[in-house]
């Protein structure tokens, strides 16, 4: 398995991904901030690579200086494989790299299943952001 920064030539893979690892609404909440993601600063998107094919991917952004894990999703016959935990820490090697002290998980109603993995991991859950509302790869804004 090769973890590295998200390339041009991967959208189509990692759209496919989203679509097949992520629920129809998440994946159509998704779609967007991705897109927005990768406008601003495509640096900030992870991709898992095993055998020459995408089968992990994490969205990260930076906003006001804070690390968001914005959304992660790998394809089902890769899960407990360790890729997951393997791109939360090349994200936060590219949020440290970038000066970025604090990060955050931000928790909405599709990323809640997480919780166990970020912990395993040893993040503090009593500081969750509820909701990713306020994010601009959401907004938009």
């Amino acid at each position: 398995m090769v973890i590295r920064t998200f390339c041009l030539s991967d959208y189509v893979s990692v759209s496919a991904l989203f679509q097949r690892a992520l629920s129809d609404e998440c994946y159509e909440e998704t779609k967007d901030a991705f897109a927005r993601q990768l406008y601003w600063d495509s640096e900030l998107v992870m991709i898992a690579e095993c055998d020459g094919n995408v089968v992990g991917s994490i969205i990260g952004t930076i906003h006001n200086n804070e690390g968001f894990f914005y959304r992660i999703a790998v394809d089902e016959a890769y899960r407990h494989q360790g890729i997951g935990k393997s791109l939360i820490h090349a994200l936060k090697g590219r949020f440290s790299q970038r000066n970025v002290v604090k990060m955050t998980l931000p928790m909405d109603r599709h990323n809640e299943n997480l919780k166990g993995l970020y912990s395993s991991i040893g993040f503090d859950l009593t500081g969750i952001l509820r909701t990713t509302d306020r994010l601009k790869i959401v907004s938009g804004t």
